[in-house]
């Protein structure tokens, strides 16, 4: 049978390659919401793609606003052996055709449509022989509609039987040559019904030419948590789709009682124990992906939910009336500078000219608060940086996952005391999408202008790791949503009448290990609203030169990022320990060479001043994190540029 055309977007990047580079994220049930929209079990729930296709297509559209990258056809059960207990064996073809359409419909471009293919329901003890050949006629007949209606990948999943998972497989390789994903479906006791261990159940599918492997059903996230720990590690990914909890009887009905919140925790674990693909079966929702989703983005994978933070108001008339947002100057005494500097730059014709005083260059420094109450040794350290003649005080929102006093509560003290101009971050990590507005909100009535958007460090590398993280929201995200309000459009597309005026900066890792992600990600940002980009502290020009030219067309002014070393085991942290930082070995055998206390201080500063004056007529200023209170070293960095003496 000739493939129609087909009329819909086809996601352009290649699963494997996607694979390869970050996790992803599957959906979640199908029956579950199929029943609860009213379709009656005494169907089969595949051949919905027939008679009930709009609910079919409904749901996996809300997995795809959810998050899930990956969508399976609504074909789990929908070979010849089972469809025929309900009378329709010969609409094989016709259900799993109709399965991939609906999926390929809803998934556009931007996700993949996985063929599901689930166990006949014969696979039981010993297979006869010739049970065995109608068992792969089956599989054989549903794959090849699958694949001739034009799936991304394959998932055999929920079997529980070696001989018939083998017998799938085979007809699955003889057919397809794309990427196949095999789950088995283990017991609360961590094995197959038939007592199998996951490790031996791992080597065997990679033994058979598995792409990659894995668990869903049967159980919830805690117990496949441990199978998915004795699966990492076979040569091949791992794929994890838990039910939502173990069932519970509620009157007649079967409840999963797991939160969405509690399936995200375990996203996390599941990510961290090394798994590559998470998603949800039974029980499982929209909310639940949505979770799993926030947990991906978090480990670097994942996309953003365009749907749930619209920057600007749906197209009704009332977008006709938003409000234009302020120029970049008119938001804040740091934005003004800002964007008269790089305006200056840019009428010089090549942007390159170096500063001549600190009227012609930008220079922030972080201060902190601290983990107690006593502000007396920040506020102190900002007096001091504020009489040399530095521009604004940056104020971290929880790096590390540390514990800190609330950042706003600084910020305001130093406004009131000093008179400082703040440049103030916002983490997606600790709050939900309503905790993060009424923040930001609040913090405009404050008087607050400059704002650092940025995803934050996921809880596992703090004082708290098994504390949850929230992530309704990355930086992308975010950005939209304060874009929004500068316009007077709320995160649901209602005009407001009001707009704030915030000065937006966002981060960028030019050192980052998936460079072009991160490029793709930063014009991202610029498009939902950055006006400023801070880079992370590199401690490599041919890296910062890289970065500058491919930033270049972005139109963007940056300002440096410099984390001046203290040490030889300082250096040798941050290169090993923390995510986002490379210190070349050259720079590490020069801090080692300088030995100890003033010595290395002195090296540390020297360090970053030589990468300061390599760039200074690229950057409009510099973002300076003094390491352990050390506040002497920014006069050290700066030295040539005309700024005072902050003090030690």
């Amino acid at each position: 049978m000739t493939k129609p055309p087909d009329p819909h977007p086809r996601k352009q990047e290649d699963v494997r390659d996607a694979l390869a580079e970050r996790p992803l994220v599957f959906d979640g049930a199908m029956g579950t919401l199929l029943y609860e929209q009213g379709y009656f079990i005494n169907r089969a729930f595949d051949e919905a793609n027939l008679v009930a296709a709009d609910s079919v297509l409904r749901i996996h559209e809300a997995y795809r606003k959810a998050g899930a990258e990956i969508l399976e056809t609504n074909t789990f059960s929908a070979n010849r052996f089972l469809l025929s207990r309900y009378g329709i064996p010969e609409k094989v073809e016709e259900v799993n055709r109709a399965g991939v359409r609906l999926a390929r419909r809803a998934a556009g471009d931007e996700a993949w449509v996985a063929g599901s293919v689930g166990p006949t329901g014969e696979g039981l003890g010993v297979i006869p022989q010739g049970t065995r050949e109608r068992i792969a006629g089956a599989f054989r007949e549903q794959i090849t509609a699958l694949v001739d209606e034009g799936v991304d990948l394959l998932v055999l999943e929920t079997f529980n039987h070696l001989e018939e998972v083998r017998l799938a497989l085979n007809v699955a390789r003889e057919i397809f040559s794309g990427l196949i994903v095999v789950q088995l479906s283990f017991e609360a006791d961590g094995r197959l019904r038939e007592g199998t261990r996951p490790a031996h159940v791992g080597d065997l599918l990679v033994r058979l030419g598995a792409d990659v492997i894995g668990a869903n059903c049967s159980t919830g996230p805690a117990a496949l948590f441990e199978v998915a720990r004795k699966l990492v590690g076979t040569g091949v990914p791992v794929s994890i789709q838990p039910n939502a909890g173990e069932p519970r009887r509620l009157d007649q009905r079967a409840i999963y009682m797991a939160t969405p919140e509690y399936f995200g925790v375990y996203a996390r674990r599941f990510l961290k124990a090394g798994v590559r693909m998470v998603g949800g079966c039974c029980g499982t929702r929209p909310e639940h992906i949505a979770a799993v989703a926030g947990a991906v983005r978090m480990f670097g994978g994942g996309r953003a939910r365009a749907e749930t933070t619209p920057s600007r108001a749906p197209a009704t008339p009332r977008e006709e009336h938003r409000l234009e947002p302020l120029p970049p100057r008119e938001r804040s005494p740091l934005g003004a500078k800002i964007t008269r500097i790089w305006h200056d730059r840019l009428a010089a014709g090549t942007g390159r000219r170096s500063p001549s005083s600190p009227d012609e260059f930008v220079v922030s420094v972080e201060v902190n608060p601290p983990a107690g109450l006593t502000l007396d040794k920040p506020l102190a350290a900002a007096r001091r940086l504020l009489a040399a003649g530095i521009d604004v005080i940056n104020i971290a929102d929880g790096p590390r996952a540390a514990v800190r006093m609330n950042n706003t509560a600084l910020a305001l003290t130093l406004r009131r005391e000093l008179g400082a101009e703040i440049l103030l971050h916002v983490c997606c990590r600790d709050r939900n999408l309503l905790g993060l507005q009424s923040d930001i909100l609040g913090a405009h009535a404050l008087g607050l202008r400059n704002l650092v958007i940025i995803t934050g460090d996921p809880p596992k590398l703090g004082d708290y790791p098994k504390a949850t993280a929230v992530f309704d929201l990355d930086s992308i995200e975010l950005l939209r949503l304060v874009d929004g309000l500068n316009r007077g459009i709320d995160p649901t597309g209602r005009m407001v009448g009001e707009q704030t005026s915030f000065f937006l900066a966002t981060g960028a890792e030019p050192a980052a290990s998936d460079y072009d992600r991160e490029l793709e990600r930063l014009a991202t940002k610029v498009e939902a609203g950055a006006d400023l980009v801070m880079t992370q502290p590199v401690y490599d020009e041919r890296i910062v030169e890289r970065f500058l030219d491919d930033t270049r067309e972005l139109g963007v002014p940056i300002l440096l990022g410099l984390c001046p070393l203290v040490s030889h085991r300082n250096a040798e942290f941050l290169h090993h320990e923390v995510p986002g930082m490379s210190v070349p070995e050259a720079i590490r055998e020069r801090m080692r060479a300088a030995g100890k206390g003033p010595e290395a201080v002195r090296t540390g500063a020297a360090i970053a001043r030589e990468m300061l004056e390599a760039f200074q007529d690229r950057v409009v200023g510099t973002y300076i994190m003094p390491q352990l209170g050390r506040y002497k070293m920014v006069q050290d960095v700066l030295a040539g540029l005309g700024y005072g003496e902050p003090g030690s």
